[in-house]
């Protein structure tokens, strides 16, 4: 240290002790590693050396005697040897002070602080040491000073403020869940608490919630296991954990309290519980762990990276639904709902008494629709064409029945009146079970009915749908959604009412589902609901536009089909596939919500046989429609379908065309021979598409085909030759196309009573006589269709200067003389002109004013 700072501050010289030894002479440093006596002398010449600095006066003087203080403390510390236990000992005590102080000036706060410092530190001790007595003290007198507190605030006029409120009340949920763990240390504090606090005997109590998890292995022979079983849990300190049904509940409390933190072991907590199921005896202590055991089972899916359960954990599953349900089934005083209150106590089970229900917190509903959701979620990544799939999918028979099962169980607990069950629990199993039965056609549905009530017990029955009621499946489709109209609002109540009208459009009750559809005004308000009933609703769309086309209501089929297909989105909107634009913003969020959302493959709707019927309504549509307007030009153009029309289009641009290879290929070769007139040809190009023996009744679809296709043929037909006959015989028709002169005149009356064919009927003589109007050329056509493109400019003209002008409707009229450009000098006269011709048109007409000269004649 430099010399100029010797007898100023000395605070730099305490600081730098470290320093000065450093750099201290070699050869004292020798003698110091040589003998201990050297050393003692110079501590004796260095305690000589402060005596003779102290005769300095001033501020280095009472500087001086503090830095030599201060070092001699330092000296006195380092000597000090204390052990780890020693030193958790004393920050134990510091924190058991702060909250003595705390409590003596009612500061919650600080004591809920403190107190989780307190335990974090007990917890590291209790692993290694005994639990120290000082911390039983205080908790036990942080119990009744909390009961004291509690007392006093209810009678007491002064309030403790919000910060202490709110420590109060944490301590009080903080002491009550710690304090279980040390009732028996505790019972011994307050009993005798000087003997307790004097006594050396100090027993190893470890709090089951904090300490480390041990590791489970299978032990023979260890003290301590039940004999019977030889399975245990070896701790940390080499002793094995026992499983017995006394410590069910606490080791229930000890898995609970540890899901949703992280490193947590849900495989090893899965064996932990079937072991704890096979020691349960009493049925209470089976319903606690057969619902903890299934809860944990669901949490393997959010906690690894699968998205969805493994067959065998799903099996295993619903399998331990089943058991839950057998129990509750055979003890009616225990019951499972969901606004039962947890019991507390983990050493002694309840007692219920004799005719009292015991309620244990749980929801059967939810459990269903988490096997429900399971089974679908597996069901969306398996390979549809796989025998895996088919496995997966026999499972729907078992979830069934314990949907059956659950929703019988729900119905018993809506007849007890203390418990209240909310209505809401029953609509939603009613709900998972119809949503089961609708898209599958009456037999199979059956048959899955017919299963469930075997699986269940003869003296459970159901009061919605009774084991001895109808087996009609279409009365079981309408008593499940009258059930939900009652019962339900909102969205269960739409999904069950496009789940009946799905049904009867699946089994050709055409005429109910569509006035059910209408009747319910939900394509009003269907975008208000969430996407999964959206989805719904396309779906029962598309199945109603199917009916209508096996009913063969061509018309119907396209106008139900034409706003799905004609999008161009089938798979979207079906959720049958994710279909990615080229320049479209989908996040992966989004992508992969919109593949969460999709249908199980048995479920889906062909869209092969969903563009057939859309292509094939179209065609029979649109090619008379094209003859129509080809032959007669001032008949205004109207497009039916956009897409058809732009397939159309593609088509005919090809320079060669090949034979036929897929179902647009088929459509559109038959649409070019239906448009030449050769129906039979258009005929079989139809008929021979592959994707009509996917329908049940095929070859009475072909047919149906094949007689709409030769009326829209005779059709076509008339429209496109129409302008060349005078007279055309009915019988004539009726050979070229193969159908009775009865049905040749009613397609002729019914075009002419639509004005869509100029004509009359002679049934004397069984002829149509064409009526001769007068007949366009080329020029004159052209010239009529560019006057319609002229007066609708004109329109849209007139249209968009009223927008403008709202308000000021005159401000543009030119009248007399005054016209727009009328001042100005010689040609005022054509403002005049301008202004005429303005206000005739004001009038309704464009009429011809006689320019200036008119005008001078008028005045």
């Amino acid at each position: 240290m430099s010399r100029f700072f010797a007898g100023g501050d000395s605070s730099s010289e305490s600081s730098s002790s470290d320093e000065e030894e450093l750099y201290s002479d070699p050869e004292a440093q020798k003698e110091d590693e040589e003998s201990e006596e050297e050393s003692e002398e110079e501590e004796e010449d260095e305690d000589t050396t402060t005596d003779e600095e102290g005769g300095k006066g001033g501020v280095s003087k009472f500087l001086r005697n503090q830095e030599s203080s201060e070092e001699s403390e330092d000296e006195d510390k380092v000597t000090v040897v204390k052990s780890a236990k020693d030193k958790r000992l004393e920050e134990l005590e510091g924190v058991v002070k702060l909250i003595d102080n705390a409590r003596r000036i009612n500061d919650w706060s600080t004591i809920s602080t403190e107190f989780d410092k307190l335990n974090r530190q007990v917890v590291k001790m209790a692993a290694q040491e005994k639990l120290p007595k000082i911390y039983v003290k205080t908790i036990a007198e942080l119990e009744d000073f909390m009961n004291d507190t509690v007392a006093t605030q209810k009678v007491s006029i002064k309030k403790l403020n919000a910060t202490n409120m709110r420590g109060l009340n944490q301590m009080k949920q903080k002491i009550k869940r710690n304090n279980r763990d040390y009732t028996t240390e505790i019972e011994k504090y307050r009993a005798d608490k000087e003997e307790y606090m004097m006594s050396e005997e100090e027993e190893e109590v470890k709090p089951v919630e904090k300490v480390k998890k041990p590791k489970a292995v299978y032990t023979e022979g260890v003290d301590g296991v039940d004999d019977g079983g030889g399975w245990g849990i070896i701790g940390e300190n080499g002793k094995a954990v026992a499983y017995t049904p006394e410590k069910i509940l606490s080791n229930l409390r000890t898995i609970v309290e540890s899901r949703g933190k992280k490193n947590t072991d849900r495989v090893e907590q899965i064996r932990i519980l079937e072991k704890l199921l096979e020691v349960a005896v009493t049925p209470y202590q089976n319903i606690r762990v057969l619902l903890t055991l299934i809860s944990t089972r669901f949490d393997l899916t959010t906690s690894s990276t699968t998205n969805y359960m493994s067959q065998e954990q799903w099996k295993s599953a619903e399998h331990e639904f089943g058991t839950l349900l057998g129990i509750l089934e055979a003890n009616k005083n225990l019951v499972v709902v969901e606004n039962a209150e947890e019991w507390e106590d983990v050493e002694k089970p309840p007692q219920p008494a004799a005719g009292e229900l015991l309620k244990i917190p749980g929801s059967i509903v939810s459990i269903a629709e988490r096997l429900d959701d399971e089974l679908t979620r597996s069901l969306q990544h398996v390979d549809p064409h796989t025998a895996e799939y088919i496995e997966r999918l026999s499972d729907e028979q078992a979830l069934y029945n314990n949907i059956l099962r659950a929703l019988l169980y729900t119905e018993n607990l809506q007849t007890i009146d203390k418990l209240e069950t909310p209505q809401d629990a029953a609509n939603r199993i009613v709900m998972r079970r119809l949503e089961h039965v609708y898209f599958k056609p009456a037999q199979v549905v059956s048959i899955l009915e017919e299963t469930a009530w075997k699986a269940i017990p003869r003296e459970l029955d159901s009061k919605i749908t009774p084991r001895s009621g109808p087996q009609d499946i279409a009365t079981l489709v309408q008593v499940l959604s009258t059930y939900l109209f009652k019962n339900s609002v909102d969205i269960i109540r739409a999904r069950a009412y496009l789940c009946q009208v799905y049904y009867f459009a699946l089994h050709n009750k055409y005429y109910r589902a569509r006035d059910m559809l209408l009747m319910s005004h939900l394509q009003e308000t269907i975008t208000n609901f969430n996407i999964s009933t959206q989805i719904l609703f396309n779906r029962t769309l598309v199945q109603v536009g199917l009916c209508a086309f096996r009913a063969g209501l061509v018309y119907e089929a396209q106008n139900t089909l034409q706003e799905i297909c004609g999008s161009g989105r089938q798979k979207e909107l079906l959720a049958q596939g994710v279909q990615l634009q080229r320049y479209s913003q989908v996040t992966p969020e989004q992508e992969k919500l919109e593949r969460q959302r999709q249908l199980p493959f048995h479920m889906h709707i062909n869209l092969d046989l969903l563009e057939c019927v859309y292509l094939t309504c179209s065609m029979l549509l649109e090619v008379p429609l094209l003859a129509q307007t080809g032959s007669s030009p001032d008949i205004k153009k109207r497009v039916i379908s956009k897409t058809y029309r732009r397939l159309l289009e593609f088509h005919e641009r090809q320079i060669f065309t090949g034979p036929p290879e897929n179902t647009r290929d088929h459509v559109m070769q038959a649409s070019r021979a239906l448009a030449a007139g050769e129906w039979k040809k258009a005929a079989d190009l139809i008929c021979s598409i592959k994707v009509w023996e996917l329908m049940a009744n095929s070859e009475q679809i072909k047919k149906m085909l094949s007689e709409q296709i030769q009326e829209e043929g005779l059709r076509t037909y008339l429209f496109t030759y129409a302008p060349f006959y005078d007279t055309l015989s009915v019988n004539t028709l009726a050979g070229m196309f193969d159908l009775t002169e009865r049905k040749v005149a009613a397609v002729v009356s019914k075009m002419i009573s639509h004005e869509e064919l100029a004509a009359a009927l002679d049934q004397v003589n069984s002829a149509i006589i064409f009526r001769k109007g007068v007949e366009l050329s080329r020029l004159q056509s052209l010239a009529l269709t560019l006057s319609d493109k002229a007066s609708g400019l004109i329109e849209s003209n007139e249209r968009v200067l009223e927008q403008r002008t709202q308000g000021t409707a005159n401000a543009f009229e030119r009248q007399g003389g005054q016209g727009g450009r009328g001042g100005r000098g010689g040609r005022g006269g054509r403002g005049g002109q301008r202004g005429d011709r303005g206000g005739s048109r004001t009038r309704g007409g464009q009429q011809f004013g006689g320019g200036a000269l008119g005008g001078a004649i008028k005045a």
